[in-house]
């Protein structure tokens, strides 16, 4: 949760409050249930009445809100979720507080580093594993040292572990030596305490290290952290930075891929934040703020060659996200102008991490498929092709009996100019009107002459409205009517929750579940479809937020659909800007 890296840092986020009267003896209280090992007098010096213990209240670099307890500027308990956990301050003073697991040195810069720690990491000492049961807080401490290095919880209970031969994960790390909540405090070093129950495997891991480090040497690789725990942050923890991490992604060896040695979760991280620092290094221009936090994820999504989800990083949401890269990075600053909309208000553009960051160069990247979201091998969509028809109705039927047109007949409006004009000439009508014909029994006795735009008009008018719709490589189809527009609505959903719905896909050949998850990616919200009432075919995409704008971009600049055929253009948020 606190791990160091110079990504995931966290800031205060209201000012430290002190604790006194009732709500000190609650903590105090609450300190003993939550660890019952801990003596009176224990408690009265690790919680003192008469010196100030202050509240900190701060959000993690995955938006967890926690809560700190500091005295004399050193954290001692933190709380989350209402539970209250020591820090390793507090644990070196009181070691025997939480049952503790065993593990080698090594593996504290892997816990450091925010991973768990696996029951294959375990040292079993002769007395055995400790008794906790799921979901327990306990302790992690090295070899040699009673000293604790980490807090975290039981993933499983102990018989669990032996059950499965110690394999899999076994404790959830949400706090070790040398990350940020240790580097909050005096930043002091761990205590020798002498470990009895680990004597015995000290020696052989000695010799296994040594062994290691012949295996090294060999190689011309050094073992990245000494074979005890430092006084001082690892080298290898120390110096994270995105250069680093850009190094590690560019310089592959020969059949070796460091993708596969990190989680979904965690590549999916460093392309957002890859993603984010390229879109504000390339593509954001100062001209453009303040921009809409859906229309930065556009320039997020492109120029990639992998399809960025942000549900499927660590921080879930894209708010979560740039928050963290408000308060931890200053980067941005993000502002709600309107009721419910953030926008990116103001870049820091001297800042020296995004100064430092290198833009990939890399011919062979292709745009992301972000902004379609259609899958492999699916045909890339073509807009039909409309034309507005008419058919002969049972009132003008004389009019085109002697073009050989009977009623129903479907014709072009060429076609029914075409017919009238010689209607026209072959009745010797162009000086006098054909009343009978032409004209409603309102006007029989009113209108006397007619311009040929207005005689054309009116006879389309009479006439029943067709519209037919030609799909690459298909055969025209024709339906009686004027086409449905793509109906595009907001509607408001709880106290100020607003959900955008489209309709009326399917009439244009799109797929409504393609363009749901297109629209899922494009702004990093969540989509559902919902029948049409009083439909039995047709469905509607549904999808959180005012997203008109978005979808809007989606239908004209992607599928080619033309804004006539497109209602609800209006309803889209207006970009903020000055009172008039």
């Amino acid at each position: 949760m606190f791990c160091l890296d110079v990504n995931l840092l966290w800031k205060p986020k209201q000012p430290n409050t002190v604790l006194m009267g009732i709500k000190l003896r609650k903590l105090k209280a609450d300190i003993a249930t939550a660890f019952p090992s801990l003596s009176v007098e224990d408690l009265s010096e690790l919680v003192p009445n008469k010196e100030e213990l202050n509240v900190v209240k701060i959000y993690a670099h995955k938006g967890d809100a926690v809560t700190l307890y500091v005295l004399h500027k050193t954290p001692v308990l933190f709380e989350l979720e209402k539970c209250l956990y020591p820090t390793v301050y507090t644990l070196w003073r009181y070691p025997h507080v939480l049952p503790t697991f065993t593990t080698w040195p090594p593996v504290l810069q892997k816990l450091a580093g925010g991973a768990d720690l696996m029951l294959p990491g375990v040292v079993v000492p002769l007395s055995g594993i400790p008794e906790v049961k799921k979901g327990d807080c306990c302790a992690v401490k090295v070899v040699s040292n009673r000293a604790p290095m980490a807090v975290g919880t039981a993933t499983m209970s102990s018989a669990e572990m032996r059950s499965l031969g110690m394999k899999g994960r076994g404790v959830s790390v949400l706090h070790t030596y040398m990350d940020s909540l240790w580097a909050f405090g005096d930043k002091s070093g761990p205590p020798s305490i002498p470990d009895v129950d680990t004597e015995g495997v000290e020696a052989t891991y000695e010799e296994e290290e040594e062994e290691d480090d012949d295996e090294a040497t060999e190689g011309g690789e050094e073992e990245p952290c000494p074979n005890r725990v430092p006084d001082a942050p690892c080298p290898g923890i120390q110096e994270l930075s995105l250069a680093d991490r850009e190094e590690g992604e560019h310089g592959k060896e020969e059949g070796e891929d460091p993708e596969d040695l990190r989680s979904p979760q965690e590549q999916m991280d460093a392309l957002l934040l890859q993603c984010f620092l390229q879109a504000l290094k390339s593509k954001v221009k100062k001209s453009e703020l303040p921009l809409l936090t859906s229309s930065f994820l556009q320039f997020c999504a492109s120029g990639l060659g992998k399809q960025l989800d942000i549900k499927k990083s660590s921080y879930k949401k894209l708010s979560k996200f740039l928050q963290c890269m408000q308060q931890q990075h200053s980067l941005v600053r993000v502002k709600e102008l309107s009721k419910g909309v953030e926008s990116i208000v103001e870049v820091d553009w001297k800042n020296p991490e995004l100064r430092s960051f290198r833009t990939p160069k890399d011919p062979g990247i292709e745009e992301a498929s972000v902004e379609v979201g259609r899958a492999e091998g699916e045909k890339p969509y073509h807009p039909p092709e409309i034309t507005t028809l008419y058919s002969v109705s049972s009132r003008l039927e004389p009019l085109f009996q002697d073009a050989k047109k009977r009623k129903g007949t479907v014709l072009q409006p060429a076609e029914v100019r075409a017919i009238i004009t010689d209607y026209v000439k072959r009745n010797e009508l162009v000086d006098e009107n054909n009343k009978k014909c032409l004209g409603d029994k309102s006007e029989y006795q009113e209108v006397e002459a007619l311009k040929w735009d207005d005689l054309f008009s009116r006879t389309l008018y009479k006439m029943q409205h067709c519209h037919q719709l030609v799909f690459p490589g298909q055969p025209p189809i024709v339906k009686k009517g004027h086409i449905e527009p793509i109906d595009i609505s907001v509607a408001s959903r709880g106290s100020n929750k607003k959900v955008t719905m489209i309709k009326n896909l399917e009439v244009y050949g799109l797929d409504p579940m393609a363009v749901s998850v297109a629209l899922q990616h494009r702004v990093q919200a969540s989509s559902a479809l919902n029948p049409v009432p009083g439909s039995k075919d047709r469905v509607l995409v549904q999808i959180q937020g005012n997203q008109v704008q978005q979808v809007c971009k989606l239908l004209l600049d992607k599928y080619q659909i033309p804004c006539k055929y497109i209602q609800g253009l209006d309803n889209k948020v207006q970009k903020p800007g000055r009172k008039k």
